[in-house]
């Protein structure tokens, strides 16, 4: 089932993409599984996607071969399906479960011929669940965010855990003004954020600040209908917070406003920056580039109009649609959200987890790392918010990138009439989604 990749222009691919589920796969089902993950290729944790699928190969006899992309996943993934040749599985975000499933890429799950379908968390099959309630996808992992922050700089600042925004403020000012790394240089910053527009990101890092200040960008109407939430004063009151980082207290790294998760991962590892609003897929790897003692995880704090929230979200296995064997396909969800598979994918206390939290109840997190710091994320997650179920998720997180990014890049934009015009826009969207 190996394909190889070919160009082909978008509006082609997004033209042919759609009834794909008709289509067979022409490759011979001796050639294996072919499984896209969104990595970095030859990373941690593509490294550990291979350990999974020699894993399941050890365990079912059924070859297997990982393809790890990481720089425009969803675009190859239309290239592929112009061609009829998407992969037999993807391991993707949960918030792209919608777009996917609008072109028609993939089958239905039926929970019933899922092996033990009854372990996974409820939470987590929210996320699996499309606009039309049926579900698209399987809980791989989980996931809720907390602040990574340097400990020593903290110490050295002498600033107390931050309980509140007013004391979160606080220190990303000292460890902006007051040489926590001690070099003599004003050099550091206090908050690391990876705001670009691209892929949404402005709108990801924002959303855990939203939830824990009680906001929505969607608030449910009831009957799978929905209506604009950024326009609330606790949404408001969360962007505007940031935009005082970016432009009055100036605590954010220079160049944020342009930087990606994979940019802001160095810039904190490089000592540029004190404190990281992040998931923990990357704990294991700044233990080990930073120092275990130099780093702690702490919850986010509630917001001054309410919270508890983070942002909650993870990654689904998807079953392609068009795969020459859809037994294999089954077999390989089966393995990957069983203990066994969990276990492998969360790769211990080493870096490159591609589980962050395990899905399945008879998972134990404390038995499979030692560090207490997973702990944080894993009670953060009681509190998680996942991205409301509407028919497709990812415009409305651009569309909220865009209007938070310019807000934050732009210091004189007004942020309360900034939000009533993303509203607008999202009532449009939810219009031409029939979701409102």
């Amino acid at each position: 089932m190996s394909r190889r990749l070919l160009g082909v222009p978008i509006a082609v691919a997004m033209t042919m993409a759609v009834g794909l589920a008709g289509c067979s796969s022409a490759q011979s089902s001796d050639e294996g599984l072919e499984i896209w993950i969104r990595q970095v290729p030859a990373s941690d944790s593509a490294k550990t996607a291979d350990k999974l699928a020699a894993a399941f190969t050890k365990a079912t006899g059924i070859k297997a071969k990982v393809v790890a992309l990481f720089d425009d996943f969803e675009t190859k993934l239309q290239q592929q399906a112009a061609q009829k040749k998407l992969p037999d599985i993807v391991i993707n975000d949960t918030a792209q479960l919608g777009n996917m499933q609008q072109q028609g890429w993939l089958r239905e799950v039926d929970k019933t011929k899922l092996a033990g379908a009854d372990k996974i968390s409820e939470q987590a099959w929210k996320a699996a669940q499309a606009g039309d309630g049926k579900f698209y996808g399987t809980p791989f992992s989980a996931q809720a965010f907390a602040l990574i922050v340097r400990s020593d700089w903290r110490k050295k600042v002498g600033q107390e855990v931050p309980q509140s925004w007013d004391d979160l403020a606080k220190l990303a000012k000292a460890f902006t003004d007051d040489d926590p790394d001690g070099n003599g240089a004003k050099d550091t910053s206090g908050f690391v954020i990876p705001a670009t527009t691209t892929r949404g990101y402005a709108s990801w890092y924002a959303s855990s600040l939203i939830y824990a200040n009680g906001g929505e960008f969607l608030k449910p109407t009831g009957g799978g209908k929905f209506a604009p939430g950024m326009a609330d004063p606790k949404a408001v009151e969360a962007v505007k917070w940031l935009q005082d980082q970016f432009c009055t207290a100036k605590t954010v790294n220079p160049g944020a406003v342009s930087n990606d998760t994979t940019v802001t991962h160095e810039v904190f590892e490089k000592g540029q920056g004190g404190i990281y609003l992040v998931g923990p897929y990357v704990l294991a790897r700044f233990v080990t580039n930073i120092g275990t003692d130099k780093i702690e995880v702490i919850p986010v704090p509630k917001g001054p109009s309410g919270g508890p929230g983070t942002l909650g979200e993870g990654e689904n296995v998807y079953m392609m649609a068009g795969s020459g064997d859809e037994a294999a396909q089954q077999k390989f969800v089966d393995f990957a959200v069983s203990p066994e598979g969990q276990r492998v994918g969360m790769n211990g206390d080493a870096p490159g987890p591609i589980v962050r939290l395990p899905i399945n109840s008879g998972v134990d997190l404390a038995a499979e790392r030692k560090d207490p710091r997973w702990k944080v994320f894993q009670d953060a997650y009681k509190d998680a918010k996942y991205s409301q179920p509407v028919p497709n998720w990812t415009p409305f997180r651009q569309i909220s990138a865009d209007a938070i990014n310019t807000v934050w890049a732009d210091c004189s934009a007004d942020v309360t009439a900034a939000m009533t015009a993303l509203d607008g826009k999202f009532t449009q969207e939810l219009q031409t989604q029939h979701a409102s």
